[in-house]
Parts: C-alpha cells; sequence; structure tokens
C-alpha cells in the first residue's frame, strides 16, 4: 500500500478510537469515568487482532485482545453487543467491564469496536468492589461470563449492583462508545473501499510489527534479570524475570516466580502480559502504533499456577480466586521488574487504590506519584503513569458528589530520590469523612521503597495513615463522621550518583 495513504488511513483508525473515548468519558455518570477517564477505547479485525487503541489505561488495553477472543467463536449479528467481566475469560478484574460489538459490512464481519470501563462498584459485600482482603471472586462483586447485553442483561446486571440507576447509564455510555465505532468504520470503508480498508487493516499490524524489530535489534543481545516483590498482608511475594534478548525478538520469563496467593494478588495472564507490552513500550518507541503487530516479537512465559499466571479449578465462576489487587498493584510490579531489567529508575510503582463508601454512594481513586528519573531528565511528579494513565477526582467533583472534605492535597516534598537527575515527588491526599463510611486500600511501595538507577538514590517509600495512626499496606475498615484517612505516595527513584 501507498506509504501516504497507509498513514492516512492509521491515522483515520486512531481518530475514531479516540472519538469512542470522548463519547463514553462525556456521556458517563459516575465521576470515576467522567473525570477520572478510567476507561478505554479500541477497535479490532474480524480475527481479533487489536488494529488500533486509544491513549488511554495500559493495563487494560494490553489485556482487551483476551476479552474479544473470548467471544470470538460465537454467534454474532449486526447491532448485537457483548459484555464479559469475568478475569478468566478474557477479564481483568471485576470492576473493569467489557462491552464488545461485531461490525459488519453486508454479512461480512469486518471488525470489533469494544470498550473497558471501571465502573464505581459491581457489587459484592464491600463498597466500591475493591476489598482488600478478598480471596475469591464472590468477595469482590458480580461476575458476568461472556454473554449478550440487552435491556433484560442491562437490568439483571445493574440491579446486583450499588447505585443501579449509575450503572446502567454508564453501561449505556459504554454502547454509544462502541456504535460510534461502527458507525464510524463503516464511514471509512465506504470512503476507501473494502480492498483498501482490509489491506490497511494487514499492512497497519505489519508496520507496527516492523518498527518494534527495529526497536530491539537495537539492544545488545544477551540475558537480563531482575527481581523485586509485592507486599502481602503474610510476607513478601517474590517475581522473578529472565529477559532474553536475541536479534529482533525478546523472551520475558518470569519461570521462579511466586506461587498463586491466596488472598487477591493474582494477574491473570492477560493483565501479565499488558503489563509486559506496557514496559516494552517505554523501551522502544511510545510512537509506534499500539496494535497487536507490535506485540508479535514479544513472547511472556509465566508458568500456570504462578502468580502472574493465575489459574481456576472451580465450576462456579464466582469460586475463582480472587484478583482485585493483581490487576491494579501486581501488574504495576510486573512491569517496574521488566524495566529494572533494563536498568531504569522506577516509579511509585502502585496505583494507591482507595475506595470509600456506603450502601448508596461509592468513591473509588487511584493516586498519583512520583515517577522515576531518566538517563536525560528528572523524573515528573505527582502523576498517574504506568498500568494507571487516569486523571485525579477534581476536588470540586469529589467534594460535591461523595460526603468526604479534602483536608489536604499537596506535593510530598523530597521524596523523590536524588541522584544526577532527581526522581519526581508524590502526593499528599488526605480526606475527612462527613457520615460513617466504609475503606479499603490495596496499596504497595510501603516497605519497600521505589529503587534508583546507576546510583540514583531510592525514592521515598508511601504510608497509610488513619488518624495519624499508620495502616498497613492493605487494610480495611470503618471511617466514623470527623476521622481522616491520610495518604502519601511513593517518590520516584533517581538516576546516576549526584
Amino acid at each position: 500500500m501507498d506509504p501516504v495513504e497507509l498513514q492516512v488511513i492509521t491515522g483515520a483508525l486512531r481518530a475514531i478510537c479516540e472519538e469512542m473515548g470522548a463519547v463514553l468519558i462525556r456521556s458517563a455518570h459516575s465521576a470515576n469515568i467522567k473525570e477520572r477517564r478510567d476507561a478505554s477505547t479500541a477497535l479490532f479485525d474480524a480475527q481479533g487482532q487489536m488494529l488500533m487503541q486509544a491513549e488511554h489505561i495500559p493495563v487494560h488495553l494490553g489485556a482487551m485482545p483476551a476479552a474479544v477472543a473470548a467471544i470470538l467463536d460465537e454467534d454474532h449479528e449486526p447491532n448485537r453487543p457483548w459484555i464479559l467481566n469475568d478475569p478468566y475469560r478474557g477479564g481483568t478484574h471485576l470492576p473493569d467491564i467489557t462491552v464488545i460489538l461485531p461490525i459488519f459490512v453486508g454479512e461480512e464481519l469486518l471488525a470489533f469496536a469494544a470498550n473497558r470501563a471501571h465502573h464505581a462498584d459491581v457489587g459484592g459485600p464491600t463498597p466500591g468492589s475493591m476489598p482488600a482482603d478478598s480471596r475469591r471472586l464472590a468477595d469482590e462483586g458480580v461476575v458476568i461470563e461472556p454473554r449478550v447485553l440487552d435491556d433484560e442483561a442491562l437490568g439483571e446486571l445493574s440491579e446486583q449492583m450499588r447505585q443501579p440507576e449509575q450503572r446502567r447509564a454508564d453501561l449505556r455510555a459504554q454502547l454509544a462508545s462502541v456504535r460510534v465505532g461502527a458507525r464510524r468504520l463503516t464511514e471509512l470503508h465506504e470512503r476507501v473501499g473494502h480492498a483498501d480498508l482490509k489491506e490497511a487493516f494487514t499492512e497497519v499490524l505489519d508496520y507496527a510489527e516492523r518498527r518494534t524489530r527495529a526497536c530491539l535489534s537495537e539492544l545488545e543481545d544477551g540475558t537480563r534479570t531482575a527481581r523485586d516483590v509485592l507486599e502481602a498482608t503474610e510476607g513478601d511475594l517474590e517475581i522473578v524475570l529472565e529477559a532474553r534478548v536475541e536479534n529482533d525478538e525478546l523472551t520475558l520469563d518470569f519461570t521462579g516466580t511466586a506461587a498463586q496467593h491466596e488472598g487477591n494478588l493474582n494477574c491473570p495472564i492477560a493483565v501479565t502480559r499488558s503489563a509486559c507490552y506496557f514496559a516494552i513500550r517505554v523501551l522502544t518507541d511510545p510512537e509506534i502504533p499500539a496494535s497487536a503487530g507490535a506485540y508479535r516479537p514479544i513472547e511472556v512465559i509465566a508458568p500456570e499456577g504462578c502468580l502472574l499466571n493465575a489459574s481456576s479449578s472451580s465450576e462456579r465462576p464466582e469460586d475463582a480466586p480472587a484478583v482485585v489487587g493483581g490487576n491494579v498493584e501486581t501488574s504495576s510490579r510486573v512491569a517496574d521488574v521488566v524495566l529494572r531489567a533494563f536498568d531504569r529508575a522506577l516509579g511509585q510503582g502502585t496505583m494507591n487504590n482507595l475506595t470509600l463508601g456506603t450502601e448508596d454512594v461509592v468513591y473509588y481513586e487511584t493516586i498519583a506519584g512520583g515517577q522515576g528519573a531518566c538517563p536525560d531528565a528528572d523524573g515528573p511528579s505527582a502523576v498517574h503513569v504506568a498500568m494507571s494513565n487516569t486523571l485525579n477526582t477534581p476536588v470540586e467533583a469529589l467534594e460535591l458528589e461523595f460526603p468526604i472534605r479534602v483536608v489536604e492535597y499537596a506535593l510530598r516534598r523530597d521524596s523523590g530520590g536524588g541522584g544526577e537527575h532527581r526522581g519526581g515527588d508524590g502526593v499528599i491526599r488526605e480526606l475527612e469523612a462527613l457520615e460513617p463510611l466504609r475503606y479499603s486500600l490495596i496499596t504497595e511501595r510501603r516497605r519497600h521503597a521505589p529503587p534508583g538507577a546507576e546510583g540514583g538514590e531510592d525514592g521515598a517509600p508511601g504510608r497509610n495513615l488513619l488518624d495519624g495512626e499508620e495502616l498497613p499496606a492493605k487494610s480495611i475498615g470503618e471511617l466514623g463522621p470527623g476521622q481522616r484517612l491520610r495518604i502519601e505516595t511513593p517518590g520516584g527513584g533517581g538516576y546516576g550518583s549526584a
């Protein structure tokens, strides 16, 4: 295909994904989607290969191909969308609900439009469906196996969750998003023609593969190793990596990693791959089209039954091992380990997950922190990076919608590690409850600081405090009116000796 024409069509596909994201975010009702933009959009070809994604949430997008694969062999019809959140059948964790719409041209299946959004609540015993103490999926909410999303499903599912009207509104926003994607891709098909568009699908994937291979070939051949730990309540869980570069291919082998967790730090293999793909984008060229082609030169090995490839032998989906912490925190550590193998200073390495709520109102937030320094620049402060990539909930929106007062929101000065280039600083977020609330904290880097690189100093570890008393990294409990929860997020590691 003519290179100029290919670039034009590539830009059109990217624009469709961006518009899908704008429709979802602007149509949603929950603060977590409309304010924090905790949602992602993508297009897939008829074989389930990801053609293009918007620059949204890395942990969503690298894992979303598994969701499309889960419904690929179903009986598809025009205007018949699918829904799922089962982590063992293409999901990540239960609050992330995926909606997929097949796109037809005449009677031929042309592509799929898909999105994934983190819902503020999906049921279960804990408001926010992010319990720090879960052990099976039933503790984390409603498990949605792949099914058609019709009016009956919309009503049945939302009634099992808190704030059902808001859940229905957010699901309708997801439907509107994929319908826009289908409409725009159909318009593109009419403009460029069937043969040229199908050829462009192939060319986009091949182009991304060539550029990724070119970047990998610039890395020195050989084997690199790295280790890090997750801070489980019962002790540290080790993640072990052997990264092998050979010509223009990369193998990431996690053999030796800790066994599957009895708590919720387990990763489905799709989430592990997603974290690896994000780290490789950092190491190569972020301008490479984010598609299935870019991942072809990368092999991820994680033995079944280990922390990074959790498996379930349960007959009932709700009895499968819990995964809510794996999606948000273990994924962050996987990205850290890959970057560490290539001598990068690390950022905060945690999403600092906080949920506060009752049966009537639910607030969920991931809190920003410091990013690791680069070989040629200081790390940015107070940012959502790595596997999160969300915004914060603005103080005005937070206090308007929830029974919470923001007491302090500030940079955590000098929390970044020193060095030739300093790590970024974390933040302080202190909240006061105005009525009784249940809280859940799933955080990391409280016992172990984010490490620096090449002689750079470590960033400061984070802290969680309730009325001045320190809380564990994973904790759950009650807040009374007037009580204050204070989160001090980690700083990033420094790079190079000062």
